[in-house]
């Protein structure tokens, strides 16, 4: 008499991994469909259009972040401390993930990388009170075309490539803790601004992230004075 089989020899052969395929489709059809009824239920055609606050925000914090990828790259070439080239390699790679992002937002919408009127000046627009009515202007020390909130500015970036090793570790500390106060402000100054579901979600998530590497940031700061 044949020995009895086991469930596990009466499986049909490559069944796991066909079963692993049909759920993903499954999953994108549902994604898919998500996003056909999002099309037809919206009430036409609602991108940001070249001068909104959305759009205006994409293109500086581009810029904003791209600054933060530089100083990143510059200190791990003057440090050997892990801390320090651990942090560098996470602010590099986050922050260019999100200029990834925002360059694709102003794709989907059909709106050009370049700028159509001065940085920082989306940043002045009216913030909403009880939905689509607007408020006075907010005040906002950041006039049209000044220099973004949180910049190192080039004699700051001279000083930090001519130091290494504990030196370049607290000029970038304090640099890149002033570089995500501003960045934060630029996000919260969206927040203020916008209702756009994908604007709000990433500005939400740099709130977050950046102020807790600020936290972390003064402490590494303050074990190197």
């Amino acid at each position: 008499m044949a020995p009895a089989r086991s469930p596990e020899s009466t499986r049909e052969p490559g069944r796991p991994a066909r079963l692993a395929v049909a759920a993903v489709l499954t999953a994108l059809l549902l994604v898919a469909a998500s996003l056909v009824i999002g099309r037809l239920s919206a009430p036409g055609d609602d991108r940001p259009l070249d001068r909104s606050v959305e759009a205006g925000f994409a293109r500086d914090m581009q810029v904003h972040h791209q600054q933060a990828v530089d100083l990143s790259m510059i200190v791990r070439d003057l440090t050997d401390d892990p801390e320090v080239r651990l942090l560098a390699y996470d602010i590099a790679t986050s922050q260019s993930q999100q200029s990834g992002q925002m360059f694709g937002w102003l794709a989907d919408w059909g709106l050009s990388q370049a700028p159509s009127e001065p940085s920082m000046t989306w940043m002045t627009r009216r913030t909403p009170t009880g939905g689509s009515e607007h408020s006075a202007m907010t005040e906002s020390a950041n006039a049209p075309g000044s220099t973004m909130p949180g910049l190192a500015t080039a004699e700051q970036i001279a000083e930090l490539k001519a130091s290494t090793g504990v030196e370049a570790e607290r000029i970038f500390l304090t640099l890149m803790i002033a570089h995500h106060q501003g960045g934060v402000e630029m996000a919260e100054a969206v927040l203020a601004r916008s209702d756009n579901r994908v604007v709000v979600d990433l500005a939400t998530s740099i709130v977050q992230a950046q102020t807790s590497e600020i936290t972390v940031m003064q402490t590494m700061l303050a074990a190197r004075q």
